[in-house]
């Protein structure tokens, strides 16, 4: 009797340390669709934004996310993922979003958001674990504000904040980000 005890324990703890194994290789599987989605996003903007490889590079960081909304009736909802890098620091960090819109509508649009942030703080603000954007479209005829400058093809969210949308037809001359929430996902990160 004690023998078969010590089977089944042995088998218990053989069985937990496998889950553990396969819970990580799933959060490995994961960052790695995650990075190879934004590359491929961000491949796409550079065929379709000439100057897009240039802002990307240059800027102190950027963030690259991929979504699906769906839009029934008077409401709407999107969900994504993606991941955000600092160009300066080498830091990655992997986000959740999630988008609640008001408003007469129907359809499933699937979408892909590059950020450009300008310096570390508005990095920081962006990842430091829930960031939200509302109140208002912001069209492609904005500026920075200051120099007068803007970047081409890209819209002005906030200060020190740009975002290319592309859908499936291209690039969209506005962002309608109203009630998104990016937030740091914590598995993906390693974080408890």
């Amino acid at each position: 009797m004690k023998q078969a005890w010590r089977i089944l324990c042995l088998a218990c703890v053989m069985m937990v340390l496998c889950a553990g194994t396969v819970f990580a290789k799933s959060v490995e599987e994961k960052r790695t669709e995650t990075r190879d989605k934004a590359e491929a996003t961000l491949q796409e903007l550079y065929e379709r934004q000439s100057g897009a490889r240039y802002e990307v590079e240059n800027s102190h960081a950027y963030a690259v996310f991929f979504n699906t909304g769906i839009k029934v009736g008077i409401i709407g909802s999107s969900h994504g993922r993606g991941v955000a890098y600092n160009n300066v620091t080498g830091e990655e960090c992997f986000m959740n979003m999630k988008e609640l819109s008001a408003g007469l509508g129907l359809g499933v649009k699937e979408y892909s958001l590059v950020f450009i942030f300008e310096n570390q703080d508005v990095w920081e603000h962006f990842t430091s674990g829930d960031w939200t954007c509302g109140g208002g479209t912001a069209s492609a005829g904005a500026t920075d504000g200051e120099s007068g400058g803007g970047i081409e093809g890209a819209v002005k969210l906030a200060d020190g904040i740009w975002v290319y949308q592309m859908t499936t037809k291209g690039i969209t001359l506005e962002a309608s980000l109203n009630g998104t929430k990016f937030t740091r996902d914590k598995k993906l990160n390693g974080e408890k």
